[in-house]
């Protein structure tokens, strides 16, 4: 096939050819956008989900939906180590400045860029020589005492009563939420707790792993009121075959359906692996349709891509100890296990490795579902566990594991 034409798109949040088995969330966010415009109640929503389900594409898209609905928007990506107001500032000046810009002077938009400056100094934001706006003084006494969950509220609170003047809904959304800490997680909370009481036209929606509705929860008990969590996961056999098919169609070439059936089994429908062996397999093909032969001839060339790049940037981020860790979960299987049988496979007593999951969970490489158990945050890492590092023998099992 003609290289230059492949349709598939694999990559970090790129979006795919055909993005299909999400209407459900994509019909919802619709109906929130256009409640939140009326300023009818609506809540907002936080996607969760596995590595390469494609929330990061549904934010994206999310956020071109909002667009088309004439809201104001930031989006911004919440990264290890990066505080929250220094990533909110500059994205949210750029949207009051837009605000600013539009016909006529507003004291609504006036006074939601000298809260801002405010929260910015109190915040000790590094911005530069960034100017806030001709004029534009600080709102003494407003968002600047410092305390994250008492200033928050109130700048978001101006920037949503700085939309209503304008007649324009706000949207902020935010990917990678469970790295937020606690207590920027609880100010937003606490934010759109409060802009929701107020009707105001400001909507959040973010993303994270399958940890943040726990995080969540555990912030604010009224917090699974106040969103809702759209669990983004594997799609099912017929929309898989879809994102395979419908794409290659356009370009006037098929899959036979053993084709499609094997890459389903390879990947369990999930949509980065997808994308991954769609990319390849095009490439191999030479003739229409595209049949189980090529699907087996990629096999190697898409599993060593997946295992230097997909998985290698996350197991190279872990320490021996944690290696081995995920190394006994792997052993166990796919599905979740607890606690206590990965312990059993390292042979040590569970609170000597509690240490090392809890870890591995603020890392993001991990989460529990249900109390007690442990599971991969990353689709199909146990099997690249076994390929990376062959079964320990029984003897070498407490290299890296502390002692109790």
């Amino acid at each position: 096939m003609d290289k230059l034409k492949n349709p598939f798109a694999p990559g970090a949040g790129t979006a795919p050819p055909e993005l299909v088995g999400r209407s459900d969330v994509l019909d919802e966010a619709k109906l929130t956008f256009g409640r939140v415009k009326l300023e009818r109640a609506a809540r907002s929503f936080l996607l969760v989900g596995l590595r390469g389900v494609g929330k990061t594409v549904l934010l994206n898209r999310l956020q071109e939906m909002a667009a088309a609905e004439n809201y104001k928007s930031i989006s911004i990506e919440a990264p290890e180590g990066r505080r929250l107001p220094d990533l909110l500032i500059p994205k949210l000046r750029q949207l009051l400045l837009s605000l600013d810009r539009m016909q006529g002077v507003n004291d609504k938009v006036k006074r939601a860029l000298g809260v801002l400056r405010s929260f910015g100094s109190a915040f000790k934001v590094k911005y530069g020589e960034v100017e806030f706006g001709i004029g534009v003084d600080p709102e003494v006494g407003t968002a600047d005492s410092g305390d994250l969950e008492l200033d928050l509220p109130e700048l978001l609170l101006t920037i949503g009563e700085a939309g209503k003047a304008r007649d324009i809904p706000v949207a902020i959304f935010i990917d990678e939420m469970q790295y937020l800490t606690e207590q920027e997680l609880s100010a937003i909370i606490l934010s759109i707790h409060q802009v929701s009481q107020k009707r105001l036209p400001l909507l959040l929606i973010g993303a994270g792993l399958p940890q943040l509705v726990g995080l969540v929860g555990k912030s604010k008990s009224y917090a699974e009121r106040l969103f809702e969590f759209p669990r983004i996961g594997a799609l099912k056999a017929f929309d898989a075959k879809n994102a395979l098919s419908i794409p290659v169609q356009k370009e006037g070439v098929s899959f036979d359906s053993a084709a499609l059936d094997e890459i389903y089994r390879l990947t369990k429908g999930y949509p980065y692996f997808l994308q991954e062996w769609g990319y390849y397999t095009w490439n191999i093909a030479t003739r229409s349709p595209i049949t189980l032969g090529v699907v087996k001839s990629a096999h190697a060339e898409v599993i060593h891509r997946l295992d230097e790049n997909f998985f290698r940037v996350r197991f190279d981020r872990l320490t021996p100890r944690e290696k081995d860790y995920l190394r006994a979960m792997a052993e166990l299987g796919p599905e979740a296990h607890r606690s206590g049988e990965v312990a059993d496979i390292l042979e040590v007593e569970v609170r000597s490795v509690a240490p090392l999951r809890s870890g591995l969970i603020k890392k993001g490489m991990i989460y529990s579902p249900a109390h007690g158990d442990t599971a991969f945050t990353v689709p199909l890492f146990d099997e690249f566990m076994k390929r990376v590092i062959p079964a320990m023998k029984r003897s070498e099992r407490k290299r890296h594991v502390p002692p109790e």
